[in-house]
């Protein structure tokens, strides 16, 4: 369980909480490339860290993000006039470039140097690998970009999606980095028959291994299968909001919980191949949210299947055996728990027992990093060279450690990702 007072400081993520100064020392993916098309396209609304924005690409295609409000008289510049370098406010013209300055005050006489003097919020943005990235922290503290694998492969291989999850954003980390919850939640109990799947379904109390990392935690939960051989399923967590997902095959997936507001984080889901392009056949099922993915009502980022309608579980599917759940899509049975849960959980009320080891210690390291912080440490996982890990699933002869076994497989080589440097 979680004091009161660890709980607030785990979750509250506003300008001047301490996890909130903390989460803004990271680049955070704002939105997706696609999301701005093309130079001078319409404005896009972003909320993150509590924070109401405003996105736009320019006509020199670079990417702003601004305050949403107007600082003139307080209107929305999601209505604004995106053109000639700048976004304008349509209530009285006041133009605003990218940096935040204001560059054309036209109710003004033409001889004022007024305009020299307004500016309005702004974070610098990054366009990278199919991502429109944000650093909200002191300018003079900004990091290198991350080093993840779904941003290094070809636009081919990969597919991303991004939606809204109505739960605070650490509760969707705890799911992401549970690696028991497998062998129940997203369980089909008619399709067990690989090795790997007979070991999820018959050994549902796994052994877990979590260890620090200078990129977060490495986290291993060891299932029986064959005589003497184990099944390892070895998850990445990535400071501040990553998980990589060990893999069934090629196709690898990944996840980021970026807070919207203390209550709301926006669910990231990345899905890639770093051999080969991805066939229609996935692609489709991705989009048909029977994946990590979602559908989404058109328009909105918000899911077809949702709280308000109980995300459609269907009870003859639960019993069936189709579905453990009866809920479709490995991705919104997590948001069902999830949510269920409520916006932000009492964990002083929780009841953890040896399968919640990673989310032990995955509270702490945030929670000690938060603190490390405001006593003038240097957050932790912003070195890149870090980064170039993988998830990793495999069967070992029982007594082989997974860091051995599994070693190759956990490290991602310069091989595997710079293809996408010619692409």
């Amino acid at each position: 369980m979680l004091s009161v007072e660890d709980n607030k400081l785990l979750t509250e993520t506003g300008p001047n909480t301490l996890m909130g100064k903390l989460l803004r020392r990271y680049w955070i993916p704002a939105l997706l490339s696609d999301e701005l098309p093309e130079p001078d396209c319409p404005p896009v609304r972003v909320k993150l860290l509590g924070e109401k924005l405003i996105a736009f690409r320019d006509s020199n295609n670079k990417v702003g993000l601004l305050d949403e409000l107007c600082p003139h008289r307080k209107a929305s510049l999601f209505f604004g006039r995106n053109e000639e370098g700048g976004l304008r406010c349509v209530y009285h013209g006041w133009k605003f470039d990218t940096c935040g300055k204001c560059v054309d005050m036209p109710s003004e006489p033409p001889e004022s140097s007024f305009k020299n003097k307004v500016t309005i919020k702004s974070y610098p943005c990054r366009d990278v690998g199919g991502i429109i990235w944000t650093y909200m922290g002191p300018e003079d503290e900004m990091p290198e970009l991350p080093i993840l694998e779904w941003t290094l492969v070809p636009k081919s291989h990969r597919y991303f999606s991004r939606r809204i999850q109505e739960n605070n954003y650490f509760q969707a980390i705890e799911g992401g980095i549970d690696s028991s919850h497998i062998s129940f939640l997203h369980r089909n109990i008619q399709r067990s028959k690989t090795d790997a799947q007979k070991a999820l379904a018959n050994d549902r109390s796994p052994k877990f291994e979590v260890s620090k990392t200078d990129y977060g935690l490495q986290i291993g939960a060891k299932r029986k299968a064959a005589e003497e051989t184990v099944y390892w399923r070895i998850t990445q967590f990535l400071m501040p909001w990553y998980t990589m997902i060990p893999p069934f095959g090629p196709t690898r997936g990944g996840h980021a919980w970026v807070p919207m507001d203390d209550e709301h984080c926006w669910h990231w889901s990345f899905s890639w191949n770093p051999l080969e392009p991805l066939k229609e056949e996935e692609l489709a099922e991705m989009r048909s949210g029977n994946d990590l993915h979602a559908s989404l009502i058109p328009g909105t980022f918000r899911t077809v299947q949702n709280k308000d309608n109980d995300y459609q579980i269907d009870w003859e599917l639960q019993a069936s055996g189709q579905a453990f759940s009866g809920i479709r899509g490995i991705g919104m049975q997590d948001a069902a728990v999830q949510e269920s849960a409520g916006s932000i959980t009492d964990r002083s009320l929780e009841k953890l027992g040896t399968s919640d080891a990673a989310i032990i210690v995955a509270r702490r390291v945030m929670i000690h990093a938060a603190k490390g912080l405001e006593n003038g440490e240097t957050p932790p996982g912003l070195d890149t060279s870090k980064q170039r890990v993988r998830a990793a699933s495999v069967m070992l002869p029982e007594g082989i450690p997974f860091q051995e076994g599994a070693k190759e497989l956990m490290e991602l080589k310069p091989q595997d990702y710079l293809a996408a440097e010619n692409e």
